[in-house]
């Protein structure tokens, strides 16, 4: 029982050193944000700093603490989170035909690229506000903002290789000093003016909104910077679990934030001029260099929840046929679901330094950010339901209620984010639309390519009645032949029996399953059926968490002993050839193919020993 707590203890420091950065580091810029970014920022009075705290309260109560903390993450996918997950596990409720289906997964993928969006926007806009706060100590450091926004990105991307555990480790006490310093920076502000306090009522926020409609509704697009990292922290369930992840946020992480926003609040009513830069300006001047320092490590980490979390969402749309393979790094042996994808990490950093360069300021990136992330929230809530009623069992009725409830929210926030489309919002959708496209594109022609093959293929079993008995050679050793199509001919069989004039005594037609639940266990991996004493039909199931190692599979079933040095693997390697009038337009044809010639190898994917393969080539017309 003690070692358990240990490991609870243990996990929740490193979720706080991953997790909750992102939302951790939100009161560096978001009441700076609504007073005076925009065109229509919010007058700066005492009846609106109330009313905007109590938006702010109530926004993490309910869209962060009931929504995700409580509700949606209870809607794993066997231990895993994020809309991709969320999606198969949807997914794996409806019928396999059906607009409805159809419709789903359109959101579900939508909601995907649109949190890739928030990914690049998050590290820019975080570090950036951090060292900012050396313009508060002296504004003599202006002309260095950028430089060092950009050194220390690089810093960033540049550990991520050394994975999530040890960043965990290495960031988690320092978020636990943060959180700390969070709160005691805001209850001895609010200790001065402790009336900052009226703002926990609701009715403030009712009565802001209630004043001037316009200006409410649009404060609405500042405030959600408040709930930023919210589907963060859900896609990296995976990496600690649903419990250290909850301790985590009800026990220091809401509580320093809600003191911190209190404490802003109470010091612009005090002091309106503060709106310079309200967090730094809550610190004593002679911190205000230590103040930057801590700032700016806690901005790292709010990059690293974004950051892994596209990492895992990643690994996940690969497995579930959504994206090319990738070179994907398990960096822990006690934790599967800890990962480092080289080609996203690099992909990141050269958006991200982009995006610091073309936008030089948090403030103009503020323009920008929210709008990826509300379009995330509302699709998550949209996939809930069908969880709530064909997973839990709920009423159509009880579920609606709820779900309309936090549809409802989601919408009015990610309305009030469309008025930034033209100040910069357009810049998250734009990324997400890009990655929307690779994405349906690839699974697009991954299904035509799938049917051209199996189209062309001859069927296997009249296949091994023709090459039965004495009328071809058999060598010895053991051939497994990798296919989409385990009831076809592989192409690389017909090949090397038409070239080499050969066949194995021992062949196994080989097809890899990645199923939409994240792990299979081992005693159901395997579905066998021999066809005669030389071939044999072989389906490996994984889910898309698991490690599809091929060869460990292969070599530790008992239906088809295989020695692993007599065992040669036989690849088709496919080449591409467009054409007009396919299912696919022309242009995502060429889309496709360049997709394809450029995704990662089988081989280290399948954990194949690349000197037992030998890969035979062959041309398909789309």
């Amino acid at each position: 029982m003690l070692n358990n707590k240990q490991n609870l203890y243990a996990l929740s420091l490193g979720a706080l050193g991953v997790v909750y950065g992102d939302i951790g580091t939100s009161p560096l810029y978001t009441l700076n944000t609504i007073f005076t970014a925009g065109k229509h920022p919010v007058t700066l009075n005492a009846d609106n700093i109330l009313g905007i705290l109590s938006l702010i309260f109530w926004s993490l109560m309910i869209v962060v603490s009931f929504k995700y903390v409580a509700f949606i993450m209870r809607a794993d996918n066997r231990g895993e989170g994020g809309i991709m997950a969320l999606l198969a596990l949807v997914l794996g409720k409806l019928s396999e035909t059906g607009n409805a289906r159809k419709t789903i997964l359109i959101l579900g993928l939508c909601g995907a690229s649109l949190f890739y969006g928030d990914g690049v926007i998050t590290p820019a806009i975080s570090v950036l506000s951090a060292v900012e706060g050396l313009q508060v100590a002296s504004p003599s450091f202006k002309d260095y903002i950028v430089p060092i926004t950009l050194v220390i990105l690089v810093a960033l991307f540049f550990i991520q290789r050394k994975g999530t555990a040890k960043v965990g480790a290495l960031f988690g006490p320092i978020m636990v000093a943060w959180f700390f310093l969070l709160a005691l920076l805001g209850l001895l502000s609010i200790l001065e003016h402790p009336g900052v306090l009226h703002a926990l009522n609701p009715l403030y926020a009712v009565n802001f909104l209630r004043q001037d409609l316009l200006i409410g509704f649009l404060s609405l697009g500042g405030v959600v910077l408040a709930l930023t990292g919210a589907e963060a922290l859900y896609a990296d369930m995976g990496h600690f679990g649903k419990k250290p992840i909850q301790l985590a946020w009800f026990y220091l992480v809401l509580p320093a934030l809600v003191l911190n926003y209190f404490g802003q609040g109470a010091l612009l009513i005090a002091n309106p001029k503060a709106i310079e830069n309200p967090f730094f300006l809550l610190a004593p001047h002679w911190a205000l260099y230590p103040m930057v320092v801590i700032s700016t490590i806690a901005t790292i980490i709010a990059s690293q929840a974004v950051i892994s979390g596209a990492f895992s969402m990643t690994d996940q749309a690969i497995k579930l046929g959504y994206a090319p393979r990738m070179e994907t790094q398990h960096t822990s042996e006690d934790e599967i679901g800890q990962i480092y994808v080289p080609g996203i990490n690099w992909s990141l950093m050269v958006a991200v330094l982009s995006l610091v360069l073309v936008f030089k300021s948090s403030a103009a990136l503020a323009a920008a950010y929210g709008i990826a992330v509300t379009g995330t929230m509302f699709i998550t809530s949209i996939l809930a339901f069908i969880v709530v009623h064909k997973l839990w069992g709920w009423s159509i009725i009880k579920g609606a209620l709820l779900i309309s409830l936090l549809l409802c929210i989601d919408g009015v926030f990610f309305s009030a984010n469309l008025v930034k489309v033209e100040e910069g919002g357009w810049l998250p959708l734009s990324f997400g639309l890009l990655i929307f496209t690779l994405m349906t594109t690839w699974k697009k022609g991954r299904v035509i390519l799938a049917q051209r093959l199996k189209r062309e293929a001859i069927d296997l079993i009249p296949f091994v009645n023709s090459v039965s008995g004495d009328s071809i050679t058999h060598v010895p050793g053991s051939a497994v032949f990798l296919t989409s199509n385990p009831d076809g001919v592989p192409s690389a069989l017909m090949h090397n029996m038409k070239h080499n004039k050969v066949i194995h005594e021992k062949v196994v037609v080989l097809a890899v399953r990645v199923l939409d639940i994240p792990h299979v266990p081992v005693e159901e991996r395997i579905l066998y059926n021999k066809i005669d004493d030389v071939f044999h039909q072989m389906t490996l199931r994984f889910g898309f968490m698991d490690e599809p190692n091929v060869p460990l599979a292969l070599f530790s079933q008992r239906h088809v002993m295989l020695e692993s040095f007599e065992t040669s693997f036989f690849l088709s390697r496919e080449t591409l050839i467009p054409k007009t009038g396919s299912d696919m337009s022309f242009w995502r044809e060429k889309l496709f193919i360049a997709m394809f010639r450029n995704a990662g190898s089988a081989i280290p994917f399948f954990k194949i020993p690349p000197n037992r393969v030998v890969e035979i080539g062959a041309q398909v017309v789309l």
